[in-house]
């Protein structure tokens, strides 16, 4: 599952947690300690990665580790 690995290591550089901590179920705020401005810049980290676009809107609704998988998912087969 590239897309997890890849969405691992921006959250490993960004938080400061060990990737081993991550797991789809992980929440941004809750477990992984996110704050709004980690969210901010991972958001961009991904975008860079992946070479998509995320509304503001969207992102917000990214609880946990996997709705950010799902959402990139979708959006890499519209591609």
């Amino acid at each position: 599952m590239a897309i997890l690995d890849d969405l691992k290591d921006i959250i490993v550089d960004i938080l400061d947690v060990q990737a081993q901590e991550i797991t789809e179920e992980s929440k941004l705020v809750e477990d992984l300690k996110a704050d709004s401005l980690d969210i901010v810049e991972m958001l961009m980290q991904i975008e860079d990665k992946f070479g998509l676009q995320i509304p503001e809107s969207t992102a917000e609704d990214f609880k946990t580790v996997k709705d950010v998988v799902d959402y990139l998912e979708k959006r890499l087969q519209e591609k």
